[in-house]
């Protein structure tokens, strides 16, 4: 593995996330908003994607609460308006290598920022830093994806939210064919230190709330065990 080309891939999609604050306006849709990512990938020289042929999934509103595959994934043309929930999930593809990285936007008075104000939005926030800094403390090279899958579960459900997922899954391997990847699903007893890369997304909403919270980083363990985002 060429771990600077997989640094490279994954910074440019977290750099472009970083730039689309700045395009998301309340006139703004699923579709303008995923058009806009493209553009950016592509100034950034990324012009492939290893998901489906998505290389930029965006839900917003409602639509943020739905667990949908790229199989079937269709950018819709509902406005982002003036308080709204959007996430924007990058599967950029470098040669062979992948990235892989989600974040949410909120909405408020028309302003776009990743960094909201409202009650709702911050707790949903701060459950999501949570989960990934509890993730990081919990597993070493020796955890199978099974072992996160239950525990993730669990701590979802413990903080008053449900994992939006329609299988409960929260990331997978990151490969060089889909069909190849291992899922951090309750029947994967591979460990994650075998993996070398893999996803960590949360997708979840508050109990009775309205809106679908992601964020995904990719992870690998360094020499001493401890797991570090890339």
């Amino acid at each position: 593995m060429d771990f600077d080309k997989q640094q490279k891939v994954q910074n440019i999609a977290k750099i472009v996330l970083g730039e689309l604050t700045e395009h998301i306006t309340p006139d703004s849709t699923e579709n303008s908003i995923a058009s806009t990512a493209g553009l950016l990938l592509k100034e950034h020289g990324i012009s492939n994607t290893w998901y489906h042929g998505v290389p930029a999934l965006v839900l917003l509103g409602s639509r943020s609460c739905l667990s949908i595959s790229g199989r079937d994934y269709s950018p819709s043309n509902e406005p982002v308006g003036d308080t709204n929930l959007v996430t924007v999930d990058l599967s950029p593809k470098l040669d062979s290598y992948w990235g892989d990285c989600a974040r949410s936007f909120y909405i408020e008075n028309g302003k776009c920022d990743s960094i909201p104000e409202s009650k709702e939005f911050a707790h949903g926030l701060k459950t999501e830093r949570s989960l990934h800094q509890s993730m990081t403390d919990f597993t070493t090279p020796e955890t199978t994806f099974s072992d996160l899958y239950k525990y993730g579960n669990e701590l979802i459900e413990k903080m008053g939210y449900e994992n939006l997922d329609f299988l409960s899954n929260l990331g997978h391997s990151i490969e060089t064919r889909l069909e190849d990847r291992k899922f951090i699903d309750e029947n994967c007893l591979e460990t994650l230190g075998d993996a070398k890369l893999f996803t960590f997304e949360p997708h979840i909403r508050q109990n009775g709330g309205s809106w679908g919270f992601k964020h995904e980083n990719i992870y690998y363990f360094n020499s001493d065990g401890k797991a570090i985002e890339l």
